[in-house]
């Protein structure tokens, strides 16, 4: 099996021996900030450094004593899976005058610390950045007060800073996604998802407020999750007359038969004037809807002349002029707390490793920088240009520059909002154009969450475009049966947020049912193809690429949407469905771990689904905080198995008291889950006893994840747009004619982009005995996931080192926040 990387860089070079590092949180807490401080401590300790926790932010900094400790690699154990951050966060105004950074710089000089590794946003950042250039100038007044001897300000010349941003809300710029976001999309979709039940009983409108004073990434992306109806956010507030088309949008949805609408408000949101927009507004509004109506809004609403728009401003809005029965939710700190997702965990823990090389790397003239994700690679950008590029958001919006204020938020934000419009906003018949196209959509293979949304959003996006739009039921096998019907765009409302495949979806292969398919297409002129599915989607795509000679009915654009829990489709990073049974998977071992909490030293032995890819075991176990993960890809035999074993009873006997072991499906014929369990129940004798899990099939259900939902929608949007231009391109004397090799493609994530790759090129990077790519990006993980349980192991860093520029972070064609 191929590895990951032929050109690998080790850290072995980058001895941290002699360096001391510290971590701190400040500014407001976010899920997964208690990840990253356990990967800083552990990845710090590995590299042979003194790590010493800050407790309580910079404030425990300026205070000292006690504060500032000395972390173990036991002191980090048991919280991964925490909220909130567990060393404290805190405001400090005594850091932001010279005389508490004096004090700070004391107390951090004493023990030797001149390493910082900072969690926090922008404000927090830019404290750091500011205390490390004035960093020589507070030891020289230390010298001077005589509280540190002379050879200090030699020997602890420089004070580096590496930056880790942790905010819920992702308004900062520079980064995809900041920690804690994908959590708090989490708690926001399981209110609306909670909400829904009861407004369609009642047939009402739910008034929703998100965080998000300065920033409607919130807003925004929880909209597109569950398809609400209205969205207002601060940094595009709403046309003046916005009250009435809001209204006509509500009560035109209600006509066909919708029982709930769903209004999203940021919290400080203002229309385009400064007046406030309040859930009020709406509810006093509302006269003539039938059922529910669900409406976001972001904390930091405003309109066109920055008026605030509050949640309870909208709900006396819907009330008086529709009459609808609307109740108004104000999230809150709700969006704060609870465990953090899998998204989180594995993108602090990444960030965290980064941090610790970026400060080995680091020397007297490199500038303070910031650990970001663009696209799914970890990179290091300049902190100040970060910072400098977040507060001129801020300033076009303040100067009422909206449509700039959107560019600068990036292309992710961009796209986002784009995508949105498209989907929510459905235009009069007599303004959609006419494109006499039909496009047939379908799943196959296994279910996968997140594939209803994709369906949603091609329907909806089809029919924008002017297309007819069909979908097939139970796959391939539905086609050749004629399972087939004209979808209109109200027939998927309330998709999104639906689990496994409302069309159905089956295995069966298209190649021997060729003419029978070929003569259904001619029996509703199909003129092109969307199918969302897993590895038989792609063999299904390469089926029909290949019988296009003997029929011409074949001969039209085909697109596929990776769609599969086991993420082992060749051409893509990721697969629509894989962060829902991550999250499964993870929530799992949370719950089976925290079984034992009352028993002395136990192991767990977790079987997970993949087939022959071990991408769940390796990042679920990654996420999870496994001591081990056997997988397929990386053979291992009974000298590992011992040694793990070894390994284990070593940590047992200090104070770690469980330990998670994770193994993939068909990782090995003979060393079956029942053996390694008994393997681990035989040796552990007298150190730990044992417990074995098979997850199976509860890891492809459940609602779909935040991730899953808008990941599921942005890929089908764009693959639509894709069909349709194809369609152009191809339509020649009355008809649709297409059989070169680019008008077969799947749309996959490939470094920071999605990119359309013919399938037919695919096929040399693929093994098709054992169903995956040749070459799979996550292995280089495993080595990460060994290292924070604490084995020796050597880590690719190939792709970290390199300081970019925030201007340079995305390529033109991403549109996509992805990080795993």
């Amino acid at each position: 099996m191929a590895q990951p990387d032929s050109k690998k860089i080790f850290f072995e070079n980058l001895s941290g021996a002699g360096k001391a590092i510290a971590v701190l949180t400040s500014g407001g807490d976010a899920q997964g900030m208690n990840a990253a401080v356990r990967a800083v401590v552990r990845m710090g300790l590995y590299v042979g450094a003194k790590v010493y926790f800050i407790h309580e932010g910079y404030q425990g900094m300026v205070d000292g004593g006690d504060n500032i400790k000395e972390a173990t690699w036991e002191s980090v154990s048991s919280m991964l899976q925490v909220g909130g951050t567990v060393i404290g966060s805190a405001r400090c105004k005594e850091f932001r005058s010279h005389e508490g950074r004096l004090k700070a710089a004391h107390n951090l000089v004493k023990r030797g610390i001149t390493n910082l590794c900072v969690i926090g946003g922008d404000g927090s950042l830019t404290g750091a950045n500011l205390f490390r250039e004035e960093w020589s100038g507070l030891l020289r007044e230390l010298v001077e007060q005589g509280l540190i001897e002379a050879d200090a300000v030699e020997k602890y010349s420089a004070l580096h800073i590496v930056g880790m941003v942790g905010s819920i809300d992702n308004d900062f710029c520079g980064t995809d996604m900041t920690i804690g976001t994908d959590s708090a999309l989490h708690r926001i979709i399981e209110v609306v998802d909670a909400i829904m039940t009861t407004a369609q009983s009642h047939q009402r409108t739910f008034v929703l407020e998100v965080m998000g004073r300065h920033c409607g990434y919130l807003a925004l992306v929880s909209a597109l999750a569950c398809g609400a109806d209205w969205v207002l956010i601060p940094e595009m507030p709403p046309e003046d007359g916005w009250e009435e088309k809001m209204c006509q949008k509500l009560s035109a949805t209600r006509s066909r038969g919708t029982r709930l609408n769903i209004i999203i408000v940021a919290e400080g949101s203002l229309d385009r004037h400064g007046k406030p927009i309040t859930s009020s507004f709406v509810k006093d509004n509302r006269a003539g809807m039938k059922r529910l109506n669900i409406i976001i809004v972001a904390e930091g609403a405003i309109d066109r002349n920055n008026k605030a728009i509050t949640t309870e401003y909208i709900k006396n809005l819907v009330v008086k002029h529709l009459g609808f029965d609307t109740r108004v939710t104000i999230l809150g700190h709700v969006q704060r707390g609870g465990t953090p997702s899998a998204f989180d965990r594995i993108l602090a823990s990444r960030m965290g490793v980064e941090a610790v090389l970026a400060l080995l790397e680091t020397t007297a003239d490199t500038p303070a920088c910031v650990v970001s994700l663009c696209g799914n690679q970890s990179v290091r950008l300049p902190l100040m240009e970060c910072v400098q590029m977040t507060q001129e958001v801020q300033k076009a919006m303040d100067q009422k520059r909206f449509e700039e204020a959107v560019k600068l938020r990036g292309r992710s934000f961009e796209n986002n909002l784009r995508t949105y419009k498209l989907l929510a906003h459905r235009k009069p018949e007599s303004e959609l154009p006419v494109s006499n196209f039909n496009v047939a959509v379908l799943n196959v293979g296994a279910p996968a969450a997140g594939m209803n949304a994709a369906v949603r959003s091609a329907v909806r996006v089809g029919i924008s475009e002017g297309h007819k739009m069909f979908a097939v039921n139970d796959g391939f096998e539905g086609f050749y049966k004629g399972q087939i019907k004209e979808v209109k765009w109200s027939d998927v409302g309330g998709w999104t947020g639906q689990g496994g495949s409302l069309l159905g979806t089956k295995r069966t292969l298209p190649a021997k049912h060729a003419d029978k398919i070929a003569e259904q297409m001619r029996k509703y002129n199909i003129n092109a193809l969307l199918v969302i599915g897993g590895f038989e989607a792609l063999e299904s795509l390469l089926q029909l690429y290949e019988v296009r000679s003997a029929y011409e009915e074949f001969c039209i654009p085909m697109c596929m949407l990776p769609a599969t829990i086991s993420n082992n489709v060749p051409g893509t990073a990721l697969s629509i469905g894989a962060d829902t049974a991550l999250n499964a998977i993870v929530e799992t071992c949370d719950r089976i771990k925290q079984s034992a909490s009352g028993t002395k030293r136990r192991v767990f032995i977790i079987e997970t689904m993949g087939g022959y890819c071990g991408y769940l075991a390796t990042v679920g176990g990654l996420a999870a905080g496994a001591d081990a993960a056997y997988i397929y890809e990386e053979p291992f035999d009974i000298r590992d198995l011992q040694s793990n074993v070894e390994h284990l009873t070593e940590k047992m006997k200090t104070s770690i008291q469980r330990g998670l072991v994770l193994r993939n499906e068909n990782s090995n014929e003979n060393y079956t889950t029942d053996f390694i369990y008994q393997l681990y129940s035989e040796e552990g004798k007298g150190v730990f006893d044992c417990r074995k899990n098979v997850l199976g099939h509860m890891q492809q259900g459940g609602a779909p994840s935040p991730f899953d939902r808008n990941f599921g929608t942005k890929m089908s949007a764009k693959a639509m747009q894709w069909l349709s231009k194809k369609l152009l391109e191809t339509y020649r004397r009355g008809r649709v004619f297409a059989n070169s090799e680019d008008s077969c493609c799947l749309l996959g994530m490939l470094g920071r982009t999605l990119v359309f790759q013919p399938v037919v090129t695919l096929k040399d990077h693929t093994d098709f005995v054992h169903r995956i790519p040749k070459e799979q990006w996550w292995l280089k993980l495993r080595p990460l996931m060994k290292i924070l349980a604490k084995y020796k192991t050597s880590y690719d860093v190939s792709d970290s080192g390199q300081i970019e520029h925030v201007i340079h972070t995305r390529p033109k064609e991403s549109d996509a926040s992805v990080a795993m």
